[in-house]
């Protein structure tokens, strides 16, 4: 079957992987972006495909009522929305209300507007976050805690509002966005289904590096481990800082649970933590595999502790069981996953020293 989809955020890192995921199974896809800029970034570079098969929409603000309204009118109609937009970017000064604000109203605003303008469409997948299932504030357990889909962040409104902790914001952003888009499907009942999958780090190669000027405007989550491990100026003895996350899935596989989202019919009113089947990944492990994989790197990355490569014993852990067996997804190899990644971040260690940056 051949979908015509409206996917939000299409110019984001994991968007711009799940965009490809879609146009090179044959569906027709309206990325939506918030300038006729990235628009105009996004068809070349996607040039290969037709207009018959991706055309874009602009909407600037995705907080606005009725910001989807026109975007959602196609002919022919859309029966799949892929609802990816949201922020993440903790280098920036944002508020509380800048992380919590896009991304409830933003998803609360699509659905009504899919309700309302496209009744057509048949399934909704939002893209949603381990961060909605995680309690960051658990601290260790003998045994350790196994995250499903069952569990749900605790974190409370009231805290993400008054909260310095802006790691705790972006998670409650991404717990009551999904959470509204729960409750919308319950109280209004469209005519369409809801699949909500729940990423943690999202670690990978860039679909498009050449599209990205400079390290400091790497993805979140791709910074992190540029900053730390590859960088200009680091050397073996540099200590090895912990990341946020270790458990991880490669943005490849991630986009590939969105296509699957849309297609298998039981995956409908369901959540998947989509978490990688080969342990998790430290930044210890990160490392290892860097000095392996990538021989540009493998003189200047930390060395750390070799051997101490899994997070500290009663640490939380995670089963992506669903995904496998509902999408039947499957989850590469670590090694391919930051080997790859690592290769892009050669040439942007190159591009800072040609450019006397640190």
């Amino acid at each position: 079957m051949v979908r015509r989809v409206l996917l939000t955020g299409a110019n984001g890192f994991i968007a711009q992987h799940i965009l490809a995921a879609y146009l090179e199974d044959g569906h027709s896809v309206r990325g939506v972006v918030r300038s006729q800029a990235k628009a105009d970034q996004l068809a070349s570079i996607f040039s290969k495909y037709p207009a018959s098969q991706l055309d874009f929409g602009v909407v600037p603000d995705i907080t606005t009522p009725g910001a989807f309204d026109e975007v959602l009118k196609s002919s022919p109609p859309f029966d799949t929305v892929v609802h990816s937009a949201s922020p993440f970017n903790f280098r920036k000064n944002s508020s509380n209300l800048e992380f919590l604000d896009p991304a409830v109203k933003g998803t609360t605003g699509i659905l009504k507007s899919i309700k309302a303008h496209a009744p057509t469409v048949r399934r909704v997948v939002l893209t949603s976050s381990f961060a909605a299932i995680v309690n960051g504030g658990a601290g260790k357990t003998n045994p350790p805690k196994v995250y499903d889909e069952s569990d749900w962040n605790p974190v409370t409104w009231e805290q993400a509002l008054v909260s310095e902790n802006m790691g705790l914001v972006y998670q409650a952003s991404k717990k009551y966005a999904e959470k509204a888009a729960w409750d919308f499907v319950r109280d209004e009942r469209p005519n369409f289904d809801l699949v909500a999958l729940n990423p943690p780090l999202v670690l990978g190669p860039l679909y498009d590096p050449s599209a990205v000027a400079r390290a400091a405007d790497l993805p979140e989550s791709v910074f992190g481990i540029y900053a730390s491990l590859a960088r200009p100026g680091l050397g073996p003895a540099d200590p090895i800082v912990p990341g946020r996350v270790h458990l991880y899935v490669d943005v490849r596989d991630l986009a590939r649970a969105h296509l699957l989202a849309a297609e298998v019919p039981a995956a409908g009113g369901r959540r998947f933590l989509l978490t990688a089947e080969q342990g998790n990944m430290t930044y210890q492990r990160a490392a290892n595999i860097l000095r392996e994989r990538v021989p540009e790197l493998a003189a200047t990355v930390p060395r750390g502790e070799p051997d101490q490569a899994q997070p500290e014993e009663g640490s939380y852990d995670g089963s992506g069981a669903l995904a496998r067996e509902v999408l039947g997804l499957t989850f590469r190899a670590p090694e391919e996953t930051i080997a790859d990644m690592g290769r892009q971040l050669v040439a942007f260690r190159e591009r800072a020293v040609a450019a006397g940056e640190k």
